[in-house]
């Protein structure tokens, strides 16, 4: 699970600064490491800058200010093929015919395509999974054999890419086409990760794995590729949208991990918003635990993302709804670290609870997921010593008995709790 923006812009300011923004924008999809990489009208010159950490850590005024251009991409990450090496950070770039690209998801047959490639001398870099799929892209379109490539040239090579590359992606890519500054967001057939695009009356085109990036830049959502579309961006254009391939639409699987954790709750993905989805799930959870009749004084909300379904069912139970953590702003996404024994340092600074609100309290505490249980299995320890005289646990998600190889970092049934 990552992050992306993608930017064409008319100005000739450059677009590295908002993409440095909408970046920020989606931080909590990935921590590792971020980059953005820039290209000029002309498609001849090529900036960028990657660095480890937050875009914040990584990317300061002098990297921005080192990124000029009138079209870009920006990525943050989080690793589940590769570490977090510097090597493995997006974008990733190609000399031939001159491609900027990032994405989001995970290519289930990285070592497939890696040996492949090697058999046609083209060798990589880094242990990063976007970068076989920039590779076939680039070798589809350079066996055109043209000195400027046309949007149809493009579309032939997406649908390679697709035939070729298996699992779950969404990419944002810039090029020349028709001897214009292209930007390209792609989704894999089934649309399993989210993209989507925002315009601003300027002609300016914004593309982003979450819509949270448009209201900090005066974008306007508008309907996005899906599941095994692609579509083409420029500048004062109206978008160019193209299906991939001549096979009859996948069912759309779009991951249920967005809706219930990765994303924030103000996103749009899906055309529904992320907050009233678990509006919703709290809404159903508190129907069943009514007919359990459970004896409670308070509802709370492990933080953050449980706070919408802990609202819905305190409502629908008629109990009052409390804070009862403490969240510590300068901890990361525990979830999203690179290893148990990282996470587990992480969560002894992570949220701390309000005493008060547990002693001698019957406390229906709400959470979104158990997935590892390493979050749960701290709080219930710490709660014990606060002694409440009762503690229901409510998840408004089901169980994860099963691991994800489609950007989840949850590759082995042995670490999930419900397996």
């Amino acid at each position: 699970m990552c992050g992306f923006v993608g930017m064409v812009s008319p100005s000739t300011e450059g677009v590295a600064a908002e993409i440095h923004t909408a970046l920020q924008c989606i931080q909590h999809r990935g921590q590792d490491s971020a980059g953005i990489a820039t290209m000029d009208a002309r498609g001849e010159t090529f900036h960028m800058r990657r660095g480890l950490g937050t875009a914040a850590q990584a990317l300061g005024p002098a990297e921005i200010a080192a990124l000029p251009g009138p079209i870009g991409v920006g990525h943050v990450r989080y690793p589940t093929i590769g570490r977090g090496k510097l090597e493995d950070a997006q974008p990733f770039f190609y000399r031939q015919p001159g491609i900027l690209m990032a994405h989001n998801g995970n290519v289930t047959n990285y070592a497939e395509l890696r040996a492949s490639l090697a058999t046609r001398s083209i060798h990589l870099l880094s242990q990063c999974d976007v970068e076989p799929a920039l590779c076939e892209m680039a070798d589809a379109l350079m066996a055109k054999r043209r000195a400027h490539h046309r949007l149809e040239d493009a579309v032939l090579a997406l649908e390679e890419v697709q035939r070729r590359v298996r699992g779950a992606y969404s990419i944002v890519a810039t090029l020349m086409l028709d001897d214009r500054p292209t930007l390209v967001v792609m989704r894999d057939r089934h649309g399993i990760r989210p993209a989507a695009v925002g315009r601003r009356p300027d002609g300016s085109w914004l593309a982003a794995s979450e819509s949270v990036a448009f209201d900090a830049l005066g974008f306007e959502q508008i309907v996005g590729p899906q599941g095994g579309e692609v579509m083409f961006l420029r500048a004062g254009e109206e978008p160019i949208l193209r299906r991939l391939g001549s096979e009859a639409p996948s069912p759309p699987a779009p991951c249920v991990f967005e809706q219930i954790y990765f994303a924030r709750p103000d996103a749009v993905i899906g055309g529904r918003g992320v907050y009233e989805t678990r509006l919703a799930l709290g809404q159903k959870l508190a129907e069943r635990l009514a007919e359990k009749r459970i004896a409670a004084d308070v509802v709370m909300a492990v933080p953050d993302t449980a706070r919408p379904a802990a609202t819905a069912i305190a409502e629908h139970l008629k109990l009052p709804l409390r804070e009862g953590f403490i969240k510590n702003r300068y901890s990361g996404r525990t979830f999203i670290m690179p290893d148990q024994t990282t996470r587990d340092e992480a969560l002894r600074l992570k949220l701390n609870p309000i005493r008060e609100m547990f002693e001698g309290q019957q406390v229906l505490l709400v959470d979104d997921s158990i997935v590892r249980g390493s979050t749960m299995r701290h709080i219930i320890q710490h709660l014990r010593r606060l002694k409440p005289a009762a503690l229901h646990l409510a998840i408004f998600s089901p169980p994860v008995a099963h691991p994800c190889f489609y950007g989840i970092d949850m590759p082995t049934r042995d670490e999930l709790l419900a397996s």
